[in-house]
C-alpha cells in the first residue's frame, strides 16, 4: 500500500497538481508558453483560452487551431488545458466538440467559466463526457471558475463532484456582479485581500476545495511590470487564504507564482525526515527533535513534499521512496 494510501485513509488526499497556471489566447502566446513550458519542464499549467482568446467571428476556427496544438508534438507533458465558452454562450457545446476531435487524449483538463449553481456544472460535466467519450476519454477533469453569486453559494455541491479537480475564483467579474458596491480596487491589491466581502469569497472555496480534496486556484494579478506584487499575491493567497494554484496572465508572472507556493528548502528536510522515520516504523507515532508526530501530522508533510515536487524542488532522494 502507498504511503498515501495509509496516510488518507477515509479522507480525501489533495489533487496534486502544479501550483501555477498559465492562460495564452492567441497563437503566438500559446507557442510562446509551450516554449517557456520546454524550458522549465512541467511545473506550470498552460491553459489555451477560447472565452476570452478568440476574436468574433473567428471563434469556430481558434477552437480547431487550439485544439490542434494540444494534440500536437509540442504538448511534450501533457499539462495543457482549455478554457471554453461560458454554459450559456452558443460556442460552449461547440468548443468542447471541437478541442476534444482533435485533443481528447492530451488534454489536461477543460475550465468551466461564469457557472450559476452546481446544476450548471453537472450538465456541462455530462455535455464533455458525452462528447469526450465519443472520443475514447473517460473522466476527463474539469476545472470550474466560482465567479458569479449562485456558484459561491453552491461553492461545496460543486467541489464534491468527482471529476471537478479544481475550483479558480474570478475576482473581477465577482466584483463587478455587485454593481458597486464592492470598490473597484478590490479586485487588485491591497484590496484584494482586505476587502470582507472579497476575501469570504476566496475563503469559502479555499474552505471547499480542502473539504474534498480539490485544488483552490487563485485569481490573476494585473500588474505584470513589478514582479515583487505578483509574488507578495502568491505568497498571501497561500499563507492568509489556503490556496495552491494561482493564475498567471503573463510570462514574468509564472517563476515569482512558483517561488512562492514552494516549501523552503528547510521543510522539505524537515518532512523528509519525520516521513522516513515513520515509514520505518509503518506510520506508527513517533519521537522527532523531542516532539510527538502520527499520522495527523504526516499528512501535514507529505503534502509539503507533494507541493515540493509539483513546483520543480529538487527532492532529497529519500523523499523519493515517500511519494
Amino acid at each position: 500500500m502507498r504511503p498515501s494510501e495509509v496516510l488518507f485513509q477515509g479522507t480525501c488526499p489533495p489533487v496534486s497538481i502544479p501550483a501555477c497556471d498559465h492562460y495564452a489566447g492567441s497563437e503566438k502566446l500559446m507557442r510562446k508558453s509551450l516554449a517557456l513550458q520546454h524550458e522549465l519542464g512541467p511545473v506550470f499549467d498552460i491553459t489555451f483560452d477560447c472565452e476570452d482568446g478568440a476574436a468574433h467571428g473567428n471563434e469556430e476556427a481558434h477552437a480547431h487551431m487550439l485544439g490542434a496544438l494540444i494534440a500536437s508534438d509540442d504538448n511534450r507533458f501533457g499539462r495543457i488545458g482549455a478554457r471554453v465558452h461560458d454554459v450559456t454562450s452558443a460556442f460552449f457545446e461547440q468548443d468542447i466538440a471541437i478541442i476534444l476531435q482533435h485533443a481528447a487524449q492530451k488534454i489536461a483538463y477543460l475550465v468551466v467559466p461564469k457557472v450559476e449553481s452546481v446544476i450548471d456544472v453537472r450538465n456541462a460535466v455530462a455535455l464533455i463526457n458525452q462528447h469526450a467519450k465519443k472520443q475514447g476519454r473517460d473522466n476527463l477533469p474539469v476545472h470550474v471558475l466560482i465567479e458569479t453569486h449562485g456558484a459561491l453559494a453552491d461553492v461545496h455541491d460543486i467541489a464534491v463532484l468527482p471529476q471537478v479537480e479544481c475550483l479558480s475564483f474570478g475576482v473581477m467579474d465577482f466584483v463587478s456582479a455587485h454593481y458597486g458596491a464592492i470598490p473597484g480596487n478590490a479586485m487588485r491589491s491591497p484590496g484584494q485581500f482586505t476587502h470582507p466581502l472579497v476575501m469570504r469569497a476566496k475563503l469559502e472555496i479555499a474552505a471547499a476545495c480542502h473539504a474534498h480534496g480539490k485544488t483552490p486556484s487563485h485569481n490573476v494579478t494585473t500588474e505584470i511590470a513589478d514582479t515583487a506584487i505578483v509574488a507578495d499575491d502568491a505568497r498571501r493567497a497561500a499563507d492568509e487564504c489556503g490556496y495552491t494554484r494561482m493564475w498567471s496572465i503573463h510570462p514574468n508572472q509564472i517563476r515569482p507564482i512558483l517561488a512562492s507556493f514552494a516549501p523552503q528548502l528547510s521543510e522539505v528536510n524537515e518532512a523528509t525526515a519525520i516521513l522516513s522515520q515513520a515509514q520505518a516504523v509503518k506510520w506508527g507515532p513517533i519521537q522527532h527533535d523531542g516532539k510527538l508526530h502520527d499520522r495527523a501530522s504526516y499528512r501535514y508533510y507529505w503534502t509539503i513534499l507533494q507541493r515540493a515536487r509539483t513546483s520543480g524542488m529538487a527532492l532529497p532522494a529519500a523523499a523519493q521512496t515517500i511519494l
